[in-house]
């Protein structure tokens, strides 16, 4: 468990005079839509399934690498922060990343920043970027090193769900999975929005919910040619009682949300936007909406519906179209929630502090 507290009235085991940590810039890099309608005509997706989750469209990469488009969210990223400084990348990715035994963070680095500072890979699937933030803020408490203005971490994703190994529309069902890259930079001194809470719960009992009864495999795809995430899922929950399992996720997510909201000093009701992950909408409904009292019109569903899960990514994607539409002002509070294998759940809490300049103008979260 890890948490961060930045919020003024703090929490126990908090220092009273926390740093004011910052995000100094965002963006989002995501290729053209595939409408769910042409997968099911091509007999890619059932449309019952489709139906029940609501998505219209995902994000589809041609033959841009998963890094790569990490890196061009980066390199906006960074632009935006006015900065390209930062002591410490951080690359969370969810799939394959294009070469075995390979360093993405460090691909990142050096077509993005191209400094020597450490370049480090995080895992924890989907929530891979939010645990890179807790990291990035840990790292930032530190703060700046000597002849440093101030200390910035740059924190990235990229995931291409491709065959042969990964179904976009059928390895999880309720989940339809899109690709692109995210970039978040994080600063100790200047920045358009402040963290003021941050906390994450693990439960690894649970871990086994993605390996299910399948024994450790000598390499990847050992066990089946393609992703299947619900067979896991039905082996493991077929020697376990769902509703303790269900208590147990319940617990570790409410923990996490309650922790991060009285770090900030705040209440759900006080939140103004929430990201929540790219889920279908069965799955959102019972996993957040209905379970925390959020209205959907309080989320990015309308457009998250139109890009698909991005693995790690979906926290920094959704924070990047709510400032980039111009949608936040100074004042605002955003919650970002997230949810992975593991399982680990974190929950963070955003203050705007000012419009930046490049809010509600031509968004570039889109490829060109």
């Amino acid at each position: 468990m890890t948490e961060a507290g930045l919020g003024a009235r703090g929490a126990p085991g908090v220092a009273a005079q926390a740093p004011d940590l910052r995000i100094a810039g965002c963006a989002a890099w995501l290729p053209p839509r595939t409408p769910v309608a042409d997968a099911v005509a091509a007999g890619r997706c059932d449309e019952a399934l489709a139906t029940t989750t609501g998505m219209v469209s995902v994000a589809v990469a041609q033959d841009e690498p998963a890094p790569e488009m990490a890196a061009r969210a980066a390199r906006t990223a960074l632009g935006r922060s006015g900065s390209a400084e930062v002591s410490l990348i951080l690359h969370a990715s969810f799939f394959y990343q294009g070469h075995d035994l390979w360093a993405p963070a460090s691909y990142v680095q050096r077509t993005a920043v191209g400094n020597q500072c450490p370049a480090i890979e995080v895992g924890q699937v989907s929530n891979g970027g939010m645990a890179a933030l807790g990291l990035a803020l840990d790292h930032l408490r530190a703060g700046p090193a000597a002849g440093e203005v101030d200390r910035r971490v740059l924190v990235t994703t990229g995931d291409a769900f491709r065959p042969p190994g990964f179904d976009r529309w059928r390895s999880d069902s309720g989940t339809f999975y899109g690709d692109g890259g995210t970039a978040l930079v994080l600063s100790s001194g200047e920045g358009f929005a402040r963290i003021r809470g941050l906390a994450t719960v693990s439960v690894p009992e649970l871990e086994g919910m993605h390996r299910g009864d399948d024994p450790f495999g000598s390499a990847p795809f050992s066990h089946r040619p393609v992703v299947d995430l619900d067979a896991c899922k039905k082996d493991f929950l077929a020697t376990r009682r769902v509703t303790q399992v269900i208590a147990a996720s319940g617990a570790a997510q409410d923990a996490a949300v309650e922790r991060a909201v009285a770090q900030a000093g705040v209440a759900l009701a006080d939140v103004d936007r929430f990201v929540l992950p790219h889920l279908g909408r069965k799955r959102l409904r019972a996993g957040y909406l209905a379970r925390f009292g959020i209205a959907e019109d309080r989320t990015t569903w309308e457009w998250s519906r139109g890009i698909g899960h991005l693995g790690a990514g979906d926290q920094i994607a959704g924070f990047d179209h709510l400032v980039g539409s111009g949608s936040l002002g100074a004042g605002d509070l955003v919650v970002l929630m997230g949810v992975g294998a593991g399982f680990t759940y974190s929950c963070a809490v955003v203050e705007m502090l000012e419009r930046p300049a490049w809010a509600g103008t031509t968004h570039t979260g889109d490829a060109v």
